[in-house]
């Protein structure tokens, strides 16, 4: 079964990735969970209205204005790092946070590193699917890796030297 930490936590992650070639029926994702990729969900939307089982993943080359519409919709949005050297992802998941307001849950996929899991949470993503053999422990850790920062993100929006001003 695979493993998902949100906010540190080990959970069991019950949603499955549909592969952005896939094109199955929106009936065939009926029951589970499933994240499915933008294009294919924006082309059934209309059989997908009213269900909160069936979210979206976005590939680093998908723009994250295609999710816009729906941000009221998703209960999970995810992000796909096809490998770990394209920042991308990173972009994408602080505009979908910070500028569409998306308050669901936002998850890293694919091929992201421990190292970055700091810098991702000071993106706005607050979940990461992780393989089987990951040490969960040490990547808790690492989204405290630094105790303050200069810059604003969405876990701090006012920067360091605004907060010092106000002390």
């Amino acid at each position: 079964m695979p493993k998902l930490t949100k906010h540190g936590e080990l959970l069991t992650d019950n949603w499955q990735v549909v592969a952005k070639e896939s094109s199955p029926a929106p009936a065939d994702l009926s029951t589970g969970q499933w994240l499915a990729h933008i294009k294919w969900y924006l082309e059934n939307q209309n059989e997908l209205t009213g269900r909160d089982n069936v979210g979206v993943w976005l590939d680093s080359d998908d723009e994250a204005e295609s999710v816009l519409s729906l941000i009221d919709r998703l209960a999970v949005i995810g992000v796909n790092f096809p490998v770990f050297t394209d920042g991308r992802g990173f972009s994408i998941g602080r505009t979908i946070r910070e500028r569409y307001k998306f308050a669901g849950e936002l998850r890293a996929i694919g091929n992201f590193m421990q190292d970055q899991l700091f810098y991702l949470k000071r993106c706005g993503f607050d979940t990461f699917a992780v393989s089987d053999n990951a040490d969960v422990e040490s990547m808790a850790v690492s989204l405290k890796d630094f105790s303050d920062c200069y810059q604003a993100a969405v876990d701090q929006p006012v920067p360091l030297f605004r907060r010092r001003l106000v002390q």
